[in-house]
């Protein structure tokens, strides 16, 4: 008989010993403090990459970036194959803050090598699951989602030893800080810089650091009144012009990008960033003054891209490239970053020749960076020019750790194109990558439905909604599957709900049209058909509406909807 396995989360501290489980390591200890972000990981690729290289260097390969970010320990082992152009820059020309998902894509491409290289039937133990970073519980929780327990099976206890008191000092502190900030490990860089302040003189050089750094790691996290209030503590604590044109910046920007749109102060992140470009302007270095002018302007324009004024936030950028033209071959991420910007405005603006030639130089500066061919994929898209949008969202893909957003956008493109399952495909993956991307679950159940596979639309829809519950996309699907099953009022209630919420959604409008015709209300069916026939023409709701139509005896204009549906593009 052979043994059920399960992973597993246990409260308390781990046994004295741990049963007689295939351990492929001794027990883990998951506590932050010895070494901070990835400490389970790290644990795992010390065991597993050094018999993976020899059975298959390419397996390694194919997720160096992931490896060498979790244990960078391993780099006298794993060669680094994909590099971005920050790894060779200097401390202050290195500017780009990863988002906070970059660490969901590090856990999948971890997880999906630990999947390929464990010996089957093996086990592992943690302990102090409890007290680990962020990154470990992030990893640990889509091990347990994607890796079967018959390959690895997993057992977390949220107890343990305590570990031995901190002894760091600043310089080993601000070691810890920079590369987690490079990696994008933002909740330990708060943590730990905080730390960094605390054993630094207030308003010092060094002390600027740390603060710098936690202040953007919290805007980044999305925790701007504490960003907020170390942004003040610099104001505060330093007489440095440069620290308060940055302080000012970093105030602004918190206003202009905080994550809930109606808590954006747009008037007061002007006033911040206003001050930050006086600051700036009169910086004594001109390499100094020009760079810190250039990224203040850039920050300015999206403040007025935000107000609507593409013009305007065009002309700040244009500005600031020009002044990046006075740092010769330093800054280049920055000229990268403005030269992307510029290109977006350029799109929104209609100029799509000169958008796409700016993509090509920004990717030019660095094409290890994916961020960009998704961007220039989706213009290419939007332009019909579905070839090379293929190129660059499968160029996203290879540049790093698995990216939901390029196979999303994928997705998009082979629905376009009719090929229906290559769709599902990408979308099924995008799930098993994020089981939160609510977009994907629309669009899955939209194409399941098309496809009259019910149960597993309803599926979708019902994870979706619990994501996101009255989203009108989904419930329209709903409506669209309870029409099918003959369940009208049913369907009346979800179809009147997604009107109710979106009311220039054609797609909610068409379907309840259609429930309206199969119930008999043939005028309401015209009616409901005609608002989604001028919010968004398509051919099929022509179809639907001749039939309508037909049904009231006003043939004339249902032959004239039957045109339009067979020469509609």
């Amino acid at each position: 008989m052979t043994e059920e396995r399960s992973h597993l989360r246990v409260q308390g501290e781990p046994p004295a010993r741990t049963g007689a489980a295939r351990l492929l390591a001794p027990l883990i200890d998951a506590h932050r403090l010895p070494r901070g972000p990835y400490t389970v990981a790290a644990a795992l690729l010390r065991h597993l990459v050094p018999p993976a290289l020899e059975r298959s260097a390419e397996l390694v390969a194919a997720h160096d970036i992931e490896i060498l970010a979790a244990a960078p320990e391993l780099a006298g082992l794993v060669p680094a194959g994909r590099v971005t152009i920050e790894a060779g820059l200097s401390d202050e020309e290195r500017i780009l803050v990863p988002a906070p998902r970059r660490t969901l894509r590090l856990a999948n491409g971890l997880a999906e090598f630990v999947r390929d290289v464990v010996p089957p039937g093996r086990a592992i133990a943690v302990c102090n699951g409890d007290a680990a970073d962020p990154t470990d519980t992030e990893l640990l929780d889509v091990m347990m989602r994607r890796i079967p327990p018959a390959t690895l099976a997993i057992t977390v206890y949220s107890g343990g030893p305590e570990p031995a008191p901190d002894t760091r000092d600043a310089d080993e502190l601000w070691a810890v800080v920079d590369r987690c900030m490079r990696e994008g490990f933002l909740h330990a860089v708060t943590e730990l810089g905080e730390r960094g302040m605390a054993r630094t003189e207030p308003g010092s050089a060094r002390w600027w650091r740390f603060a710098q750094r936690t202040a953007t790691a919290l805007g980044g996290l999305g925790r701007t009144d504490e960003a907020r209030e170390v942004w003040d503590r610099v104001r505060q604590d330093s007489q440095d012009p440069a620290m308060h044109a940055a302080a000012a910046y970093g105030t602004a920007m918190l206003d202009a990008r905080h994550p809930d749109p109606a808590r954006r102060d747009l008037t007061r992140a002007r006033a911040w960033i206003n001050q930050a470009i006086a600051i700036s302007t009169l910086l004594p270095d001109p390499a100094e003054r020009a760079f810190k002018l250039g990224f203040d302007r850039n920050g300015l324009a999206l403040i007025e891209l935000r107000h609507g004024r593409l013009g305007a936030a065009l002309s700040l950028v244009e500005s600031a490239i020009e002044l990046a033209g006075e740092l010769g071959e330093r800054h280049p991420v920055h000229r990268m970053v403005l030269l992307a910007n510029r290109a977006q405005l350029l799109a929104a603006l209609g100029h799509t020749k000169e958008a796409l030639e700016d993509y090509g130089a920004a990717i030019r500066i660095d094409p290890a960076f994916p961020d960009y061919y998704l961007e220039r994929g989706n213009l290419l898209f939007r332009l019909g020019r579905h070839e090379e949008a293929l190129a660059d969202f499968e160029r996203a893909m290879r540049a790093g750790p698995p990216l939901p957003e390029a196979h999303y956008n994928r997705a998009e493109l082979c629905t376009v194109r009719g090929d229906v399952d290559a769709a599902l495909d990408d979308l099924g993956r995008v799930i098993e990558l994020d089981p939160g991307y609510l977009d994907a679950y629309i669009n899955r159940a939209g194409l399941l439905a098309a496809l009259d596979r019910d149960a597993e639309a309803r599926a979708d829809v019902d994870a979706g909604l619990a994501l996101a519950p009255g989203n009108p996309h989904l419930l329209t699907v709903l409506g669209q599957l309870e029409t099918s099953a003959g369940r009208y009022d049913a369907a009346a209630a979800a179809l009147n709900l997604a009107v109710d919420r979106a009311p220039a959604l054609a797609s909610a409008w068409g379907n309840r049209g259609v429930l309206r015709y199969a119930m008999g209300d043939l005028e309401g069916s015209v009616a409901d058909l005609t608002r989604a026939i001028d919010l968004q023409p398509q051919p099929d709701l022509y179809a639907n509406r001749a039939v309508a139509l037909r049904a009231l005896g006003r043939h004339p204009e249902a032959d004239a909807d039957d045109h339009h549906a067979t020469h509609l593009p």
